[in-house]
């Protein structure tokens, strides 16, 4: 699996003009599910992404985690991530799972993450979504699983 993750001071999503999901100071993850993907691999993706040092310390040293600083986890679907672009114009998508497979993945990854986080908000997979988020520092990580 595949977890874009931005350190946001707010994040939203919004589907046919309606927010369906939004959270205030925490971490914006852009989730990716490929062919091998399982739920072994969600579990590894949410354990990095709770604990994942991105926030500042009394300090100004990334020091802290998710966890830590009690923000918010907005999980969105993003199908592209799992694109194969090595090559010519156009993304291919043969690495990316079959959609049933991401669905089933990503709805076991979000009811993981609400069973161990108290703050967690959602994407709807398969839908025309419009992300909007301010991005702190900016900080982007990329985390494979």
């Amino acid at each position: 699996m595949i977890g874009l993750l931005q350190r946001v001071s707010n994040g939203s999503v919004r589907v046919e003009q309606e927010v369906i999901g939004e959270i205030g100071h925490g971490l914006l993850v852009l989730v990716g599910v490929q062919r091998d993907d399982n739920e072994a691999k969600a579990d590894r993706l949410l354990e990095r992404l709770l604990g994942y040092r991105v926030f500042p310390d009394e300090n100004g040293r990334m020091n802290l985690g998710l966890r830590d600083i009690g923000g918010g986890l907005l999980l969105v679907p993003q199908f592209t991530l799992a694109a194969d672009t090595h090559k010519g114009k156009r993304p291919g998508f043969s690495s990316a799972a079959p959609p049933a497979m991401g669905d089933a993945l990503f709805r076991y990854l979000l009811g993981r993450a609400r069973e161990a986080h108290e703050d967690v908000a959602c994407g709807r997979f398969g839908a025309e979504m419009q992300v909007e988020l301010t991005n702190e520092g900016p900080v982007t990580f990329w985390l494979e699983t």
